[in-house]
Parts: structure tokens; C-alpha cells; sequence
């Protein structure tokens, strides 16, 4: 058969959005390594979709959670996903989990029996030099292939070792032990007026102590295939380098001079004494509602990251919209790299989707595997793409890995309210009723606009 588009990667990216192109009309080549001979050291199984982690989707509440929010419009646009999921679902609350064999067979069914599939197993090892393509690789990228990505995106826009830091919702720092000041007062054009970080300080008693539990906190261990992945010191994890040393950090990440703590204030020092040590968070979005903690990235298991973190002044009650950490990865750094589009700027016949564009989780992956089948589609009939709104779980995912993130510390991100266009006259308790609301009137909207692909 003859195809329309190339799908290289046969995970939950690149079977949704094969399924949206072949159920409008379009004549799909799915190349899948797994089956070829070939593996990856994570999968067990050959099977399209195969979930090699957990067997959750996480919250199916659409009213209060944006992943479940990010159900909801998936299940709008005939996701096969969702559809397989469903078919798979076992017991598990109010989250949406699955059989992992019956969810991949379902998945695997579904696109054998579309006559406009042909799911071919082989390793692509470069990026087609024409031809409308979609690469949905995943963080596991066969490495000829990634190597070829490198080729086309600059030396510096492909990781492969994912260092994390934690990422705060704004609204939950508390503003009044901490302040907005850049060290050294230094400020750009692109800075704002009072500075481009936020502080929080440590007497030398709270940093002794913060530096204990960063000692005896619980890690998590490297998997096997990862140990001999190195890092590099620029992403060491936060506990390593405290590990060199009890000083280390505060002449590193957690160094407080040139910051004057405002709250700390004397005749001898009127605008306030340089803290014995500090945190600071820079901005990660540009709706400034998600700050990340610089140098932080972790080992520590989440549990014991949540715990200590919360020791820090002005965040005894942050909310996380992700945790740290460091782990094996292959993700390009989409802000800089596509276009609004998911098209690779200068090389526009090729997409990229699922978890190498830089989104997290499986239910993410395949969202940005559903769109990117779409705006392929509307690319093939000759129509205009219209992007869903930023209010909704599928916008606001798009516009954050598509240019809103800041690409400096562009990284893995799970979908979250975080990612939203704020709704700053709601009361912090009706927030996510109101996100919500928004995100489904305006995705209706948005659906009762979209023009009709031929089938």
C-alpha cells in the first residue's frame, strides 16, 4: 500500500495519531521497531501501546483534575486510546487504569483491522529527507535515529539525561516570608522591575538541618539500563553535591550573597542582611504561574522530596505541579525546535509527538499524538489548521511545549492547571470547578468550528 504519511514509533503517540489520519481518509506507513528483531530495554512485548511503567491513566474526574479534563476532550475527538481503555479498565476509584495486555491488544487490533494502516516492523535510523512524517520515538529513541534528530536540531537541543527540578504553582509560595530580587540586583531588558527570582531564606540553623535531610532522605535507585548513563555536573543531583560537603550548596544553588532579605532589616544593614543561605525559583512559564527551584534537580523519592521541601520558609504548603528528579530520557526542546504546529522549523514535513516533544505521562503523550494526527490531516486536505483554545487541557498542553515554556529550563511536563491561562478573580477553592467550566464551554466552541476532513 501506498501511504499519505510515515508514523515512525508504534507507542500511544504514534497509534492515535495514525488512528486519526486513517479514519479520515488517510493512507498511513506505522513503523514500529519492536517485531523487527530489535528491542528496547524496557519493553517486554512487541505489542503496539505497550505500557511499560504504570497501569494508570491517572484522575478520570474531568470537573476538578486536569488530566481528567484531558480525558474528556480526548474522548470528544474518537480517541483510540480512550476507546482502548476503556475496553482494558479495571477496577481502580475515581483513576482511570487498565489490563496493559488486554489495553495494547485492543490498540494493536483496532489499527491491524483499519484497511488504511500498515503496521511495518522496522528500525528507521535517520529522518526522512521528504515526505509528510510523524516521529513518535518516545524517551527510549533508538540511537541512530537520535543521532540523526541532533543532525537537525542543533548538538543542544537534544537531552538524554532528564535533570529535574521541582516545579511550584505560584499561588502557593507564601509571598510574605519570601521576596522578588535578582542577585546583585542585575536586570536585563527582558527583566522585570523588582528582579527575576524569588527568594527564600534560611537562617544557619534551617540550612544545617535542610542539609541533614537532604543526607538522610530516602533516593530512588537508577534501573539497570540507565546506571551507565552519565550526568554532568551542570545537572548534578542537589544531594551529591551536598554530600561534598556541608558548605557545598551555599556557595553553589543556595548561595545568599547579594541578596538582601527585606524581612531582615537593621541600622546596620537598612535594606536587609544577606541570608546564610537561600532558595531561589525562577519563572518557567510565560504565565508566570509556575516557578521551578533552581539546581534542585533530585534522586529523593518523591514522597521524601514533598516533606523536605515543604521545610523551606515560604513553602510550608507548595503545590508541586512536578517533582524532581533524573532519569534516562530523549526529549528535544520543543519551544525552540517546532512550531506552533508540532513541524520541525526547517525541516516543516516532518512532526513530532508523544514524550520527545517533551510532555509527560501516557494520557499526555497520546494527546499530543492525537493533535499532531489532526494537524497532519488538515495539512494533507489542503485546510487550515485551527488550534484549540489555551483554556483547554489540549491548548494549554500545545501552547506550553510549543513556545510558552521557557526554553532555558524547558522540561518533561505532566498536564496541570499551572499551564492555563489564570483565573485570578476565582477564589482559590473554586479554582479548578472554574478551569474546568471554561475548558469545556470553550472546547465545544472550538469542536462546533472545526471544518469536516474528508473520510
Amino acid at each position: 500500500m501506498t501511504h499519505d504519511i510515515h508514523i515512525i514509533g508504534g507507542g500511544l503517540a504514534g497509534s492515535e495519531a495514525a488512528w486519526q489520519l486513517a479514519r479520515r481518509g488517510f493512507k498511513v506507513r506505522l513503523s514500529e521497531m519492536r517485531g523487527s528483531g530489535e528491542m528496547t530495554p524496557a519493553h517486554q512485548t512487541d505489542g503496539l501501546a505497550e505500557l511499560v511503567c504504570s497501569n494508570s491513566f491517572r484522575s478520570d474526574d474531568s470537573d476538578k483534575n486536569a488530566v481528567g479534563l484531558l480525558h474528556h476532550e480526548m474522548r470528544r475527538l474518537d480517541s483510540l486510546v480512550m476507546h482502548a481503555g476503556e475496553v482494558a479498565r479495571v477496577p481502580a476509584g475515581s483513576a482511570m487504569a487498565v489490563d496493559r495486555d488486554v489495553f495494547s491488544a485492543e490498540v494493536q487490533r483496532t489499527l491491524d483491522e483499519h484497511p488504511n494502516v500498515t503496521v511495518v516492523r522496522e528500525r528507521v535510523d535517520a529522518l526522512p529527507s521528504s515526505g509528510p512524517t510523524i516521529v513518535a520515538t518516545g524517551p527510549l529513541t533508538a540511537q541512530s535515529l537520535a543521532e540523526s534528530i541532533v543532525k537537525s536540531t542543533g548538538q543542544d537541543r537534544l537531552a538524554f539525561f532528564d535533570a529535574i527540578a521541582p516545579i511550584v504553582h505560584r499561588d502557593s509560595i507564601d509571598m510574605s516570608k519570601c521576596w522578588i530580587q535578582s542577585r546583585w540586583n542585575k536586570r536585563t531588558e527582558a527583566s522585570n522591575e523588582d528582579g527575576d527570582y524569588i527568594n527564600c531564606p534560611m537562617t544557619k540553623e534551617q540550612y544545617l538541618d535542610f542539609h541533614q535531610g537532604l543526607m538522610d532522605g530516602e533516593k530512588t535507585e537508577f534501573r539497570e539500563w540507565e546506571a551507565d548513563t552519565p550526568y554532568f555536573d551542570g545537572c548534578m543531583p542537589i544531594e551529591v553535591m551536598a554530600a561534598r560537603g556541608v558548605e557545598t550548596l551555599r556557595y553553589g544553588p543556595m548561595k545568599g550573597v547579594g541578596l538582601d532579605n527585606p524581612y531582615d532589616t537593621s541600622e546596620e544593614h537598612p535594606q536587609g542582611r544577606w541570608p546564610y543561605a537561600v532558595v531561589q525559583l525562577r519563572q518557567d512559564n510565560k504565565l508566570g504561574t509556575l516557578w521551578n527551584m533552581v539546581g534542585f534537580q533530585t534522586k529523593l523519592k518523591y514522597g521524601a522530596q514533598i516533606e523536605l521541601f515543604r521545610t523551606i520558609p515560604g513553602l510550608e504548603n507548595a503545590e508541586f505541579a512536578r517533582l524532581g528528579g533524573l532519569h534516562r530520557n530523549t526529549f528535544i526542546n520543543s519551544p525552540l525546535v517546532l512550531d506552533r504546529q508540532l513541524r520541525l522549523r526547517g525541516g516543516e514535513h516532518i512532526r513530532f509527538a508523544g514524550q520527545i516533544t517533551g510532555c509527560e505521562g501516557y494520557v499526555e503523550s497520546s494527546a499530543v499524538g492525537l493533535m499532531a494526527g489532526m494537524m497532519a490531516a488538515s495539512e494533507l486536505a489542503g485546510q487550515d489548521w485551527s488550534p484549540p483554545p489555551r483554556t483547554t487541557a489540549f491548548g494549554a498542553l500545545l501552547s506550553h511545549i510549543t513556545g510558552d515554556a521557557e526554553a532555558d529550563t524547558f522540561q518533561p511536563m505532566n498536564v496541570n492547571f499551572g499551564l492555563f491561562p489564570p483565573l485570578h478573580e476565582v477564589k482559590k477553592k473554586q479554582r479548578k470547578e472554574a478551569y474546568t467550566s471554561r475548558a469545556k464551554a470553550d472546547f465545544r466552541v472550538w469542536m462546533d468550528g472545526l471544518e469536516a476532513v474528508p473520510a
